[in-house]
């Protein structure tokens, strides 16, 4: 006969390892669940900047969509439409990667910018690594100037509401090297307030004294796979742990940077506590 402390002590280890393989489970469920909600729902990011080169009181916004990468939110994207809608900016700025460097049919990204153009005409767009990556460059430019987005390529132009004026400068995607800052800066007054779109962010580190006011990219995916405590894990052109993540980064005096972490993926299809986003960019003049 086999004594009773055998079977509690048998017992015992069986209720530990099913309460072990229990929680395990339920962790894969949740980083699952997580994983899922992050990389297919999305959120709106509010930032704002303050400055004298604005009149006092008045301000100035831009709704940033970043990082695309083709990828659709909702039947034929109508839950990203929607919310573009309900922002209501100012301006629309795209900042680079519409499309990803293997898309081959452009498609999705014409019916989404009209539907931009429709809710907003002030509709600009530039150059992300994937765009001159992608075979078919020239069909997706010519397609997006036929749907009336401006396209910014090493161009600047300036932007007017009300008694407000703003310069809006574009540069084609500095990690390829097809920026042209001398070019795209040509003309600019340094008495308005500034506004650089560039896709990435490390033009603040190969450029010394941009004239810009405050710089919005992209290309980072925030990392795209975050670690809590540590940030972000890798990304383009800056390798494990970068530095420029994701959210806004001082690169002189009262100049700044501000990295939208976007909305689509690259490489892996997942994103990790790095929750898909789109950002409205607000400008207010200082009391």
């Amino acid at each position: 006969m086999i004594p009773s402390k055998y079977y509690r002590i048998t017992s015992n280890r069986i209720n530990k390892k099913w309460i072990v393989i229990s929680l395990v489970l339920l962790f894969i469920l949740i980083t699952a669940g997580k994983a899922y909600i992050d990389t297919n729902v999305f959120q709106v990011n509010k930032v704002q900047f303050v400055t004298d080169k604005i009149p006092a009181g008045s301000e100035i916004s831009f709704l940033q969509i970043s990082d695309v990468h083709n990828k659709v939110f909702g039947d034929q994207n109508e839950k990203l439409i929607e919310t573009v809608k309900r922002i209501d900016s100012d301006f629309i700025v795209l900042t680079g990667d519409l499309v990803d460097r293997k898309t081959t049919t452009f498609s999705s990204v014409f019916s989404l910018v009209k539907e931009f153009k429709a809710i907003n005409p002030n509709l600009y767009f530039v150059t992300g690594n994937h765009e001159w990556g992608n075979r078919n460059t020239e069909e997706l430019l010519v397609g997006l100037k036929k749907r009336g987005v401006t396209i910014l390529n090493n161009k600047n132009t300036q932007i007017t509401k009300g008694d407000t004026t703003i310069n809006l400068v574009g540069i084609d995607n500095e990690s390829t090297n097809n920026e042209n800052l001398n070019l795209a800066f040509d003309g600019v007054s340094q008495e308005h307030y500034t506004v650089l779109l560039s896709h990435s962010p490390t033009v603040v580190q190969k450029y010394q004294d941009i004239p810009a006011n405050l710089i919005l990219s992209g290309h980072t995916h925030g990392g795209q796979v975050r670690v809590p405590l540590i940030g972000a894990v890798i990304a383009p052109d800056q390798g494990f742990f970068p530095e420029l993540d994701k959210g806004i980064f001082e690169f002189g005096n009262d100049q700044y940077l501000y990295i939208d972490s976007g909305l689509g993926t690259s490489v892996a299809p997942i994103r990790f506590w790095n929750q898909s986003q789109i950002s409205l960019v607000t400008v207010v003049g200082k009391n």
